[in-house]
Formats: C-alpha cells, sequence, structure tokens
C-alpha cells in the first residue's frame, strides 16, 4: 500500500482492505477540503492554511490552476501580447517609429511554445505555494459523499476519503456547448482548441463576440486570419458593456479587420473535408446566409461544473442555470458546506472568486462576517486596446431612474498616450448627479486593465469624482485620463481637453 506523501499521525489514518478488491481507501481528517484548484479554490486553501486550519485542495487534472492557469487567462493573455508585437511588426507599426527590419516571419511552433512555458512556470508555482503553506494536494476527482467527507477517486482506481470538518466546492466551469455542432479541438474547437492550432486558420468564424471569442479573435486575425464574428446580441463585448464603450470599440476591432455579423444567429454548421460551412440567420429569423470557414471557434460562454459532484448525498440543489445557491457567508443548503466562483450566482471572473474564497475561509476561521460588493468588482476584455469598466453603465443607470453626471476624457488628449502613438479610446466616469459619488468607470485604452483599478479603489471607498480629481497623478501617466474625466463629471470642464 502507498501512503500519501506527508507524515500522518497513527489516529488519522484508515486503512480499509477488501479481499475481493484491490481498491484501497484511505481517510483523513481536515479542518477544510477545497474542491478544485482553479484561482478561487488554490487562494482559499493557502488563506486558510495561513489562518491556522488543516486544509487539503483536490484537483481532477493533472496541474494546478483550473481553467484560467491552464486553458484561460494566462495562456490567453500571453497570446494577445505576442500576436499584437507580430502585428506591429507585420504592419509597419514599428516602420513609424523608425525601426526598420526586413523579412518578418512567424514561427508558430515558437509562438505556442512561449505561452505554454507561461502556463508551466505559473502552475508549478502554485503547487510550491501549497507545499510552502503546508496545503495538502490531493490528485483525483473530488466529490461530496456525505457531511464531513470528500471522496477522491484516483486515476490508478483507487480512492481515498477525506474527513473534514469544512467542504468548501470551487469547482469553476466549462465551455457551453453550441446544440447540433460537435467540438473536435481541431477544425471546430472551444476556447481550450483556440489557443493550440497547429496552423493559422485562412478563415475562421467565431460564433460569439463576448469577452473570449474578442480576445482569441483577435489573436487568430493579427496572426492572419480572416476573422468573422457572428454575435446574436445587437452589441459586441458580452453583457454589461456601456453601450458607447461597445461602438467605439466596435469601430477599432473593424479598423483591425475583424468582421461583425451582430442580431445574427447560427442555425448549424456542417464539415466537408477541411472546409466547414456555417449557416446563419437574423437573431429574429429570415435573411439566412452561408459563411465558409475552416477553422469554427464556439465561444457562446460557460456554464457551473458540477457534474458527479455527489450534491444529492447532502440535499443541494441546482438553480435553474445549474448554478449552486448560497448564502451570504457562502454557505449551501447543507451546513459546512460552501461554494464560491463560477459554480454560483455571479460574473464568472478569476478575481471574484479568488476575493469570495479569501473571505469565505475568513469567515469559517474566524467567524468575521464576509464582505464584498459585487458592484466593485471590474471587467477587462485584454484586446487592443482593452477595454475595462466597473460599476454601472448609462444604460443601466437610466433604468434604474438614477439621475447621473458624465465625464469623458479622450486618450488622443493625454500626453503618455500621445508619445507612444497609442491614443486611440478614451475615459468614462459616471457620478451621482447630486452626491458627486463614483457610479461607474469605462474605458478604452491601451493600458485599461491596469487603470480600471485605480477605479476600482476609489469606489470601495465611496470617492466622489471630486477626491479622485484633486489627487495628485503623476505626468506623463495614462493615469492622468481617469484624473481629467473626473474633473470634467464634478467641475464640467477639463484641463487639458474642451
Amino acid at each position: 500500500m502507498r501512503l500519501p506523501h506527508h507524515p500522518l499521525v497513527a489516529s488519522q489514518l484508515l486503512a480499509i482492505f477488501h479481499e475481493s478488491s484491490t481498491i484501497v481507501f484511505l481517510e483523513q481528517q481536515f479542518d477544510l477540503v477545497v474542491i478544485g484548484s482553479g484561482p478561487g479554490g488554490y487562494v482559499a486553501a493557502i488563506k486558510a492554511a495561513q489562518l491556522g486550519l488543516k486544509t487539503a485542495c483536490v484537483e481532477k487534472n493533472a496541474t494546478y490552476g483550473g481553467t484560467c492557469l491552464n486553458v484561460g487567462c494566462i495562456p490567453s493573455k500571453a497570446m494577445l501580447h505576442n500576436s499584437h508585437l507580430y502585428h506591429m511588426a507585420q504592419h509597419g507599426e514599428l516602420k513609424k517609429r523608425g525601426i526598420e527590419f526586413q523579412n518578418v516571419s512567424l514561427n508558430l511552433p515558437v509562438f505556442l511554445k512561449q505561452k505554454d512555458d507561461a502556463v508551466k512556470g505559473l502552475t508549478s508555482g502554485v503547487a510550491y505555494l501549497f507545499k510552502s503553506n503546508k496545503v495538502t494536494g490531493v490528485r483525483g476527482h473530488g466529490s461530496i459523499s456525505g457531511a464531513g467527507e470528500v471522496t477522491v477517486k484516483k486515476e490508478d482506481g483507487s480512492s481515498e476519503t477525506l474527513k473534514t470538518k469544512n467542504i468548501l466546492i470551487a469547482v469553476g466551469s466549462e465551455v457551453t456547448p453550441f446544440p447540433g455542432i460537435t467540438i473536435d479541438e481541431e477544425s471546430i474547437v472551444s476556447s481550450t482548441g483556440a489557443l493550440s492550432l497547429k496552423q493559422v486558420p485562412k478563415k475562421m468564424v467565431l460564433i460569439g463576440a463576448g469577452v473570449i471569442g474578442l480576445e482569441l479573435g483577435s489573436v487568430w486575425s493579427r496572426l492572419g486570419a480572416d476573422v468573422t464574428c457572428v454575435e446574436f446580441l445587437s452589441n459586441i463585448g458580452g453583457v454589461g458593456i456601456d453601450m458607447e464603450v461597445s461602438k467605439a470599440f466596435q469601430k477599432i476591432l473593424t479598423k483591425q479587420g475583424l468582421k461583425f455579423k451582430l442580431d445574427t444567429k447560427v442555425t448549424g454548421a456542417e464539415k466537408s473535408g477541411d472546409s466547414i460551412r456555417v449557416n446563419v440567420e437574423g437573431a429574429k429569423g429570415g435573411n439566412g446566409e452561408t459563411l465558409d470557414c475552416d477553422t469554427l471557434l464556439v465561444c457562446i460562454g460557460r456554464r457551473p461544473y458540477t457534474k458527479e459532484l455527489g450534491l444529492d448525498s447532502v440535499g443541494i440543489q441546482l438553480d435553474k442555470r445549474g448554478r449552486i445557491e448560497v448564502d451570504k457567508n457562502f454557505q449551501t443548503a447543507c451546513k459546512g458546506i460552501y461554494a464560491i466562483g463560477d459554480c454560483i450566482q455571479g460574473p464568472m471572473l478569476a478575481h471574484k472568486a479568488e476575493d469570495e474564497g479569501i473571505i469565505c475561509v475568513e469567515s469559517i476561521a474566524t467567524g468575521h462576517e464576509p464582505h464584498i460588493d459585487y458592484n466593485c468588482v471590474p471587467s477587462v476584455i485584454y484586446t487592443y486596446p482593452e477595454v475595462s469598466w466597473i460599476g454601472k453603465s448609462e444604460e443601466q443607470l437610466k433604468q434604474e431612474g438614477i439621475k447621473y453626471k458624465v465625464g469623458r476624457f479622450p486618450m488622443a488628449a493625454n500626453s503618455r498616450a500621445k508619445t507612444i502613438n497609442e491614443a486611440e479610446g478614451f475615459v468614462k466616469v459616471l457620478s451621482d448627479a447630486k452626491t458627486d459619488r463614483i457610479l461607474g468607470v469605462h474605458m478604452i485604452n491601451s493600458v485599461a486593465g491596469e487603470l480600471i483599478n485605480e477605479a476600482a479603489l476609489a469606489m470601495e471607498y465611496g470617492a466622489s469624482c471630486e477626491d479622485v480629481a484633486r489627487v495628485c497623478h503623476a505626468h506623463p501617466t495614462w493615469s492622468e485620463s481617469l484624473k481629467e474625466a473626473n474633473l470634467q463629471a464634478y467641475f464640467g470642464k477639463a484641463i487639458n481637453f474642451t
């Protein structure tokens, strides 16, 4: 019998041998067992261990990090950055800056290897953090087999039973399938397959112009693919994006070469040899059309991953969208079992899951009342330029009947943006017309993913536009555009733009 790699007190180890079976069951005792090692799960496990809880984290895949580190946020950002550099070199942007060279070419295997190396480094980093924080990592598919009990099925057929005072479900999400279209991850791909295509497509069709579709579509468009985005909604960027930002964003991406078919639905796809025929029509019917491509990317969203978790064994039910229902403490219908991240209500964002994981285990360990303001969770699209937002959009404020003021500042008037020829986009601030409190911030620029965090900090502390406008910002920096937008919202005028 092969024992766990860490030392165990005799009272914590129970080996049960079945004469008629080779399966071995091992039982251990913990304060907390986390199922899933994505951003929410691994962060929660580390924080719990730091708070003195004996913690284990169960992961079904070969490496830690979940979708985000392995086939999501991290690899896509590597490809977005490097494809942008290639596009600048290939299309003369660097020559405009006085950097001249010849014979620019793409080495796709090396391009993809850099992405893989980044992923390997970060997933290995999670394993190191587990070891240094004394978190017990357990490989296998974890499921709840009863109150205070998690059974882990290993690849070799054996099982391990973890006895625990608390269980945290952090299983994340999976790609939402498209009815009638079979994904083979070669020519008809999900976001996972789109990270490892063996060659640059000649023509790519995206089903969905949300965050994932726009990011991956941008990557392959920059590398030479003719990309068409088919979107059921009348705007790009998904739910929550401000419509003024969405329209400006679409114009920029169109200028870069992406094509869009909005208010359009896909009715089916047929594969014949190396060609794929995608049938589309108007979202409300009619106007049928066929699009030809050699790569079809299905990116219509994600759904909670709650397969074979044993939820029924403890009376936990799912809502209509397959999510686990929790209370304000992230506790499910079963006492001592909690859930966070993509498998519960709210935006499917890695940083949202991280925050939930931390405050959930803090509540378990200390009894403190958890707090998270979901209105202060930022969203980012990592295209070029980047798009980000936090808080309310204009459309939401109008719908809620809230009177507001608007402050806008174009990047064309920002010194830092102008000096490096990255002047597309703007910053938009929305504030309460009476109190001046910041209600929402929306932006398009080269560093929107970084700059939005200043807005997040301001909103978390209930800052007004005047508060931000009166803070001294370094010059020349991108952040001055946020200051100027707040100046206009409060005083009615910016300094460097009329």
